[in-house]
């Protein structure tokens, strides 16, 4: 199966395609596939327990929710050092799965997926 990097931007600010990249991920690790999540500007900020507790999309399971799904089924959460520190993330205060990374990481991720999705 395919290596799947997908790119999030998004956060409370657009509730819906921050729960998209969560969901996809979610779907294409049921389907065999494996999922990289890697956080950008706005979607940085969600990586700080309890940030996506009152986030709900339009037509979407409440972010909180599928966030824990995401986090039991192990998928990597990587969020951009720049951005996560520019909104008051500390990497020792993070949900599980998540981790800090930087340009080089993202890069290196994107050389070896197969598919890049963006949300």
């Amino acid at each position: 199966m395919a290596k799947i990097l997908i790119s999030a931007k998004h956060g409370t600010e657009n509730p819906t395609l921050a729960t998209l990249p969560y969901i996809a991920a979610k779907t294409a690790q049921a389907q065999g596939h494996e999922p990289l999540i890697f956080l950008w500007d706005e979607a940085t900020a969600l990586v700080r327990p309890g940030a996506a507790d009152h986030i709900v999309g339009v037509n979407v399971k409440a972010l909180k929710e599928v966030l824990s799904e995401v986090v039991e089924m192990g998928i990597p959460i990587w969020a951009c050092k720049g951005c996560a520190l520019a909104r008051g993330v500390e990497p020792e205060k993070m949900i599980p799965n998540a981790e800090i990374k930087e340009m080089g990481d993202f890069i290196q991720a994107l050389a070896d997926c197969d598919k890049n999705v963006e949300y």
